[in-house]
């Protein structure tokens, strides 16, 4: 296995939609096929050298939705967890939500949180699931629980540093990604990761998720070991200040 090989990867699931309307399908049809590659991926993360990985599963603005499309979505998480629990216990995958729970439902809620705690004990891969899930958002969240530290006396204003800031994260227990992945061709970040993915590598792939496999992913894996990750400093082959 490459040395180079990230170890905490974070993945923009996109695409399933547009995946079944090219194939005559309804919308949903891809959501399904779409979690079947989760499965795949979640499978082959620890032989890919993997130990964390980041799935953007919903966002805050995905309520935008058709109100069926968004129904058929929560079913599904609901299927997922109920299908997929012992099989992700087993495997050693310790899942982690990260998002506003608030809004889903109070029976996804306890699932979720029973799932954490059913895998929390596990070590070989972290599964972090973005449902519900919004960067700006998880940033306000954030800055709301130090104003209220502050005004408690439990967090001095001028001590703030980028290490405060993260510890107040729904990510606060994980790493920051080294490499964010898009599928479908789209070649943006939709409020994923703002502050986690500062200076995370970027890797855009024309395929939507469906297509998505882990042979590619591991080919992906491979790249990322070519580049050249300065975090704003430069090689002595370079010199100069840019």
């Amino acid at each position: 296995m490459p040395a180079k090989r990230p170890s905490n990867v974070a993945i923009i699931m996109d695409g399933n939609g547009r995946w079944a309307v090219r194939r005559g399908l309804p919308r949903v049809a891809g959501h399904k096929k779409g979690v079947d590659r989760v499965r795949e991926i979640v499978r082959a993360c620890p032989d890919l050298g993997v130990k964390t990985l980041t799935l953007y599963a919903f966002s805050t603005e995905n309520w935008k939705r058709p109100v069926f499309e968004v129904a058929s979505l929560m079913r599904l998480f609901r299927i997922y967890i109920r299908m997929e629990a012992a099989a992700l216990e087993q495997n050693g995958v310790c899942v982690r939500f990260i998002g506003e729970r608030g809004p889903l439902d109070d029976d996804i809620q306890r699932m979720m949180a029973g799932l954490e705690a059913r895998t929390a004990h596990n070590t070989l891969l972290t599964l972090q699931v973005a449902l519900n899930y919004g960067g700006r958002d998880e940033i306000a969240r954030a800055a709301k629980r130090m104003a209220r530290d502050a005004a408690l006396g439990k967090l001095d204003p001028d001590a703030v540093d980028e290490a405060t800031v993260s510890s107040y994260l729904d990510t606060a227990a994980c790493a920051d990604p080294e490499l964010v992945i898009r599928t479908s061709g789209e070649l943006r970040t939709s409020n994923f990761l703002p502050w986690q993915a500062a200076y995370s590598e970027y890797a855009f792939v024309p395929e939507c998720w469906p297509d998505f496999t882990a042979q590619q992913f591991g080919e992906i894996l491979d790249q990322f070991g070519t580049r050249e990750r300065r975090f704003g400093d430069v090689t002595a082959a370079q010199g100069g200040t840019a």
